[in-house]
Formats: structure tokens, sequence, C-alpha cells
């Protein structure tokens, strides 16, 4: 993985149809990481945090960070952050308007200093993604908020500078919305009800997160939460979860390359809408341990049918990689977006590498053939780019990928870890036009050890 700017131009050359097998370690979980960190914003005392995967979205989050005040000490996975000396209320733009999640810290920013100044957020052009549902929910605790020239300014009026408890209904279950809401209810006076709230393991590892710096939060895993409000909150040392998305990711790769693999750690039951339906498309899954899994390939991939839906459900960030071992099922299948409009663009670059897609509004019919071949790929997004490579170890011949910059937000060491399970996948610096890390330095790498 490249943090540098190099990384907008190289590329991913990968050479399809290589068995894999062996065992995935599972990074700490970016969405879990990203808000998590936002969260440290509401404490007044240094903590910890470990498996803190290595991505962008990562380092620009803590750019965010660091232009706040807050002091930072990284080694390996673990951080130490110190947000006790807040200098400033205002984030900045340049960074704001290349990651989402950095809109996360108008709560506890507002709901510690009294005070926030957060730029409309950026990140993956994959549909409209309103904060309305934030700004509604500060409003009903009491927060003046405006939003000017592309910036959302919010203020707690009167003396004492506390949010006060609310009711508050989200229209949709959004995991920002109740993400941020929550975060600006621990420190609120009195208690604060979130019904239809998000329920995905992200949102419990932000609350469980808070609860171990001593927020008082209830109902953690279900639609309503309550949250009485405390005075403040304490130092802590904390785990992030888990990335689920990478683990569904990798089980995929398992399946679309017709290898045996396992990962871990996971949670399981974290995992259940991608496990039910990698078992309809033909693969077992066997439980080898509480925090361990592996898939073990069917004789063919069988077609079946997806709905995106908030969690419990099917997940959006697994909707292109699922479609990508679709495009070479026995028989037709559709995939049916119903969390953002415009995640069906990597279709076209499905197509290029000879699958049969078609789209109609926000569904997918496809068609299983019996080979893709390789082809030159762009990345529209995130997910995309990890679907691209998945569709390129299924293919025949050479994909040549480009868009990295997208892989790199959301996927640690991808192509270093596919390697170690057998794939041949390369990067190529887009500067210097030299290979990063060739297949067979990984694998001597592998080796060694």
């Amino acid at each position: 993985m490249s943090n540098s700017p190099e990384a907008d131009n190289s590329v991913l050359e990968i050479w399809g149809q290589h068995p894999l097998a062996g065992h995935v370690s599972i990074s700490g979980a970016k969405n879990s990481a990203l808000v998590v960190m936002a969260g440290i914003l509401l404490c007044s005392q240094p903590c910890r945090l470990r498996n803190i995967p290595n991505l962008v979205d990562v380092h620009r989050m803590a750019a965010v960070l660091t232009a706040l005040g807050v002091k930072i000490k990284q080694e390996d996975d673990c951080w130490e952050l110190d947000p006790s000396d807040i200098s400033h209320t205002r984030a900045p733009y340049e960074i704001v308007s290349k990651l989402r999640a950095s809109f996360f810290v108008i709560g506890p920013l507002l709901a510690r200093m009294g005070v926030a100044r957060i730029p409309l957020p950026g990140g993956c052009a994959i549909g409209a993604r309103p904060v309305e549902l934030h700004v509604r929910g500060l409003q009903a605790m009491g927060a003046n908020v405006q939003i000017e020239h592309g910036t959302v300014h919010a203020c707690i009026p009167g003396i004492r500078k506390r949010l006060q408890g609310a009711n508050i209904y989200l229209d949709y279950p959004s995991v920002g919305a109740t993400e941020t809401l929550m975060m600006a209810a621990t420190l609120a006076e009195g208690d604060t009800v979130i019904d239809n709230a998000a329920q995905e393991p992200e949102v419990a590892d932000l609350a469980n997160f808070c609860r171990a710096m001593g927020a008082r939060i209830r109902g953690v895993g279900t639609k309503t939460l309550t949250i009485s409000g405390v005075p403040s909150l304490h130092s802590t040392d904390y785990a992030i979860v888990p990335d689920r998305i990478e683990a569904g990711t990798f089980l995929i790769a398992g399946a679309i390359t017709r290898s045996k693999i396992s990962v871990s750690p996971i949670v399981p039951e974290q995992l259940g809408a991608v496990i039910a339906k990698l078992q309809e498309a033909g693969s077992q899954i066997v439980v080898e341990s509480p925090n361990r899994i592996s898939l073990i390939p069917g004789d063919e991939i069988q077609a079946t049918d997806i709905q995106t839906l908030p969690y419990p459900g099917f997940p959006t960030d697994m909707q292109a990689q699922f479609m990508a071992l679709m495009t070479l099922s026995n028989g037709s299948s559709m995939v049916t977006e119903t969390v953002f409009e415009n995640r069906l663009r990597h279709v076209a670059e499905f197509s290029r590498m000879g699958a049969n897609v078609r789209v109609n509004g926000n569904c997918a019919i496809i068609q299983g053939v019996p080979m893709l071949s390789g082809a030159p790929v762009m990345a529209t997004d995130l997910r995309a780019s990890a679907a691209l490579v998945l569709a390129g170890l299924g293919a025949q011949g050479k994909t040549v990928m480009s868009g990295l910059q997208h892989l790199d937000r959301g996927y640690e060491q991808l192509e270093r870890k596919l390697t170690k399970l057998g794939a041949r996948i390369t990067r190529i610096d887009g500067t210097t036009g030299q290979v990063a890390e060739t297949s067979e330095e990984i694998t001597a790498s592998r080796r060694s050890r």
C-alpha cells in the first residue's frame, strides 16, 4: 500500500487464474477506525487505539485531528492520541474535501468545545450522502447550525455550552448520522434517544469505545439507542474491531479462484449475510474457531440474487465484489442496489473484461459467462477497485487496473496479502515505471519467515 501521490497514476498488473491457498490476517476495520479516531475529541485525556489499519483515509483523518490540535504518536498499528489541548475548531477544507468520514468530528467537537466549523465532506462519488440528518439531530439537541459557503457552522448557545438531551428519529438508519449524534449525546445534559438508529457493527464498535471512556449508552446493536450524558469522559485503551468488508473480499477471492482460504481475526456473525450468499453461490463456509473461518469452493459458481440493505442485510460495501463473482456464475442473477444511487459504475469495467451485465435503474442483471478476459480497467470507487482485482484474479490473461488511489483508501496491502496466497499481482510505480514489489520478493519474504 502506498500513501504517496504516486498511487494516483500507478497500476496493478494481475495475472488471472492462479490458485490461491493459505490464511489471510484481517486488519482493523477502516470504517470503525475513522469514527473512533474522531471520537477521541470527546475526551480531554490521552488515549491509546490499537489495531488501526495503515490506510490513506486513516492518515487523512489523523491530519484533520492534528490540525485541530490533537497530538499523535504512531507505532505500527498502535496509536497514542492526546486531545487534551484542542487549539482549533475549524477543520481544514483541503483534507475534509477528500475524506467524507472527517465530517464525523462535528459531533464530538461541538459537544466538547461548544463550537465547530466543518466543510461539507468529500469521498467516493457513489451518490448523494447528505448531512441533513446530522444537522437536524444536532439542532434537536439545542445547537445552532447553519451552512454557509460550503461550511457547516455549529455552536451551542447560552452560557453552559452543553447540548441538551433530545428524542431523535432518523428518517433513514444512516450510519454516519447515528455515529455523529451518539457521540454528541455522550456529553449532553440529560438523555438522548435515537430511534431508527443504524445497527452496523462499526456503530457498535464506536459505542463500545465511548463506553470504555465512561459514556452511558444503552441499546447497542438495536434500532433504539439511549445515551445518558455525562460531564466528561476519561482515557482508555481500545482495540478496533476486525474489518468485515476486507474479510468478505478475501472470501470472494477464494470463491472466484476456486480456492480454499481462511481468514482471521473476524467476528463471524458480522459476516452473516455475506456468508449466506456465498453458500448459495456454492461455497462451503467452515467455522474453524470463534474468530476464524475458511471457505471451501464448490465445483461451480451458482447464480444468486442480492439486494443491498442496512445491517444486518447484505452490505452495500460488498455489492461490487459479489457482482464480480456472479459474472462467472452458472446462470442469471440480479444485484439490486438500494443504498447508493451511483454504485453500479463498475459494470462498464466488468463489460470490458467480457462480462454480460445489463443495468436497469438500480438493478444489474448478470448472465454468467464461462470466462472473463484480462483487460485495462479503471477503478471508479473504493469497493469497485477491490471488485476489479477480484475479476482480474478470475480472468484469463493480464488485467491492468488504474485508479489505485481508491484501493489505497480502504485496503491495507491488498496485493501483498493476495500474493502471499499465491496470486500473481504486481504494483507498477506511476512515476518511475518500476515494480514496487514483485510476487517473487513477497514469496521469498514469506519463505524466510
